[in-house]
């Protein structure tokens, strides 16, 4: 890969990808505050390159904004939006941690738990909602294993 202007790479092929930060502000995502801990562990550990996170919860401002089940107090659009807001303090955690989410090469995996009731069957779905917006900040090619 060549060095490209403005923090961005030229690819083989000559196309311009964004950097994580500049994809960002171009899907004006405000990344939310970096959530706190709710018991004795770190949220974030490092190390040599590789960053882990624990677990996020969709939280803002300490006070959880989805508790229920998909399939019984929520439904799938309301799970995935759960997802994605997970998803973003994860970013949050990892943006803090490292300064910049420039810093990420790759995210390598990604776990989501989904709590359903009854007969539900769209915990992939639901999932997705954290997984598209990794996609949107990282590209497609960079997508996790779930």
């Amino acid at each position: 890969m060549n060095a490209g202007s403005e923090g961005q790479t030229l690819d083989g092929y000559g196309s311009r990808h964004a950097t994580a930060e500049q994809r960002l502000r171009q899907l004006g995502i405000k990344l939310p505050a970096p959530p706190e801990p709710f018991g004795i562990y770190a949220e974030a550990v490092q190390t040599g390159n590789l960053l882990f996170l624990t677990g996020m919860l969709s939280t803002e401002d300490r006070e959880a904004k989805f508790i229920g089940r998909v399939g019984a107090e929520f439904d799938v659009e309301a799970g995935r939006a759960a997802a994605r807001l997970a998803a973003l303090n994860g970013l949050a955690v990892a943006n803090r941690h490292l300064g910049s989410l420039d810093k990420v090469k790759r995210i390598v995996r990604l776990g989501v738990a989904v709590a359903t009731s009854g007969d539900v069957r769209d915990q992939p779905k639901v999932a997705d909602g954290a997984s598209e917006v990794l996609q949107d900040v990282f590209g497609k090619d960079n997508n996790p294993c779930r």
